[in-house]
């Protein structure tokens, strides 16, 4: 039904709508996945493989970008997903939003999604005064509701979709938005194509692997103290920080100062990361705040044990003790105490590598992530069309 400010209200709960009614002609549905960049990222890589495996028969999917970057367009590339680079600038600036105005304006789009914190603000705004028929918000980290403004923002989409139980809660509870609207869909991964050869793994290595944006979130300097405090218990263990940021000059040189840091390799993101993976003997996460990182679903799927903090979605994904382990934020010594025990046993750090692809393929399929988005759009094209003509 429609609310009294114009706004489409609908209640997706679990029970199945039939699929729209096409027009006929039989047109798929035109999906527009708005993000700020397409540079090294999890919500980049979701947006791409909702993009590349969203039934085609249904819908029509293609990527807006705010701004430049394209660390990942060879993937839209590779499965002929349209990218539409709304301007050249490294930031949003008026340019971007005159032409994504404009295109909101004429393009016939049926449900524009919101991918990152400057999309879900400016799409918003600028696609109700567009008139765009179904706008889906996205919440996908601990601050990204605030950075949002969701406390005044979210009435201006007809669903929001958050990928970790911990940030519904918060949209809920914080921020008032009904739980109805609110839909939790775990990130996605494919199994397969992270599972690791048979002879991939070296062990007598020992490589901690820390990917993640290079920002003050993920909270790097807390990870080399800790590596600090480990590296004397274990002088063959080495520390490999993958990622690209602005954060990268003072990680480099804290790096550089920290004792034992010539076992501290910093690298550049990559497009594919299972090479490193599949060296890797443990993924860490150091991060203040998460949503449900991408990354650990892809370290799951290729057999290797997790350590991460309990903060967001981590301890949605992460069972201590039996997938990996969790400890506390910004505290190097419960990190390092976490890193020595998985480092001293390479049978536990098997069996948690175990459990964890079982739960990545039990829980967190790329299909089964795909087929909830695909379902959520369904039912909001359908409560749509019931709207327009009771209206009618």
């Amino acid at each position: 039904m429609l609310r009294a400010d114009g706004i489409l209200k609908v209640n997706v709960g679990k029970e199945c709508f039939p699929a729209f009614d096409r027009p006929p002609n039989n047109e798929p549905a035109r999906i527009v996945l708005l993000l700020e960049e397409l540079n090294f990222g999890g919500t980049q890589r979701q947006a791409l493989e909702l993009a590349l495996n969203l039934s085609p028969a249904r819908f029509k999917a293609e990527i807006w970008t705010m701004a430049a970057g394209d660390d990942m367009a060879p993937l839209a590339e590779r499965g002929e997903i349209p990218v539409v680079h709304l301007s050249k600038r490294t930031w949003v600036g008026p340019d971007s939003l005159l032409n994504l105005w404009r295109r909101l304006r004429s393009a016939r789009i049926d449900i524009l999604v919101l991918m990152t914190v400057v999309p879900n603000i400016w799409g918003r705004l600028l696609g109700r005064l567009a008139r765009v028929p179904i706008i889906v918000g996205t919440c996908r980290g601990d601050s990204s509701a605030f950075r949002q403004h969701e406390k005044l923002l979210w009435p201006l989409v007809d669903h929001h979709i958050c990928n970790a139980i911990a940030l519904k809660r918060q949209l809920s509870n914080r921020y008032q938005i009904p739980e109805s609207l609110i839909t939790v869909i775990p990130n996605g991964v494919n199994t397969e194509f992270f599972e690791p050869p048979a002879t991939a793994r070296e062990a007598d290595r020992k490589i901690i692997l820390c990917i993640a944006r290079l920002v003050p979130e993920k909270d790097h300097h807390t990870l080399i103290t800790a590596f600090g405090l480990l590296a004397q218990r274990h002088p063959d263990a080495e520390l490999w920080i993958v990622g690209d940021g602005n954060r990268r000059k003072s990680i480099s040189e804290y790096a550089e100062k920290a004792a034992f840091g010539g076992r501290i390799r910093l690298m550049q993101g990559q497009l594919d990361i299972r090479p490193l993976l599949w060296q890797g003997s443990v993924l860490v996460l150091s991060s203040l705040e998460e949503g449900l990182p991408n990354v650990v679903l892809e370290a799951m799927a290729s057999g290797l044990p997790v350590i991460a903090t309990e903060v967001g979605g981590l301890p949605e994904v992460v069972e201590h003790g039996r997938t990996g382990l969790l400890v506390p934020s910004h505290n190097a010594d419960a990190l390092a105490d976490a890193l020595s025990l998985l480092l001293s046993d390479e049978k536990v750090r098997a069996a948690y590598g175990r459990e964890g692809t079982k739960r990545a393929r039990h829980c967190y399929s790329k299909s089964c992530m795909v087929r909830e988005y695909e379902q959520i759009f369904e039912r909001l094209l359908h409560s749509r069309q019931i709207s327009i003509q009771t209206a009618a």
